[in-house]
């Protein structure tokens, strides 16, 4: 493994680390804050730009008492200064007593700026069972 994938691969982490803790700063700093960034929770419509993804993982993180989320990499591609992490998700949020389990695919799309690798673009799909 490269470098540059395990930079990538440790922003990936950090932004599931920060969705699992639900922890808003973290979250904040991962994104980029540029216009176009756009975020696709599984089931909604696209979001674009900074402010209108940071309200919607405050929304979510209030809405849940507890997670846990397990990745699984299925591939990491690297060109210049964009990356791309394919994987699926398993998140088992609790909120009001109830345990959901959930699992998705998702691709995050990183850009590296000033030598960091910030996420532009986050879309999860449900795995229907």
């Amino acid at each position: 493994m490269t470098e540059e994938e395990k930079a990538v691969l440790a922003a990936n982490e950090a932004f599931y680390r920060a969705f699992e803790k639900k922890d808003i700063d973290t979250m904040t700093a991962l994104w980029s804050q540029g216009i176009n960034t756009a975020c696709i929770h599984p089931g909604r419509s696209v979001l674009r730009g900074s402010d209108k993804i940071s309200k919607s993982w405050e929304t979510i993180f209030k809405n849940t008492a507890y997670m846990e989320i397990d990745t699984e990499i299925i591939s990491t591609e690297i060109s210049g200064d964009l990356a791309c992490v394919l994987l699926t998700e398993k998140v088992l949020q609790v909120n009001k007593g109830r345990k959901m389990k959930a699992q998705s695919m998702a691709t995050n799309i990183f850009e590296r700026m000033g030598g960091n690798w910030y996420l532009i673009h986050h879309h999860g799909s449900p795995i229907m069972s």
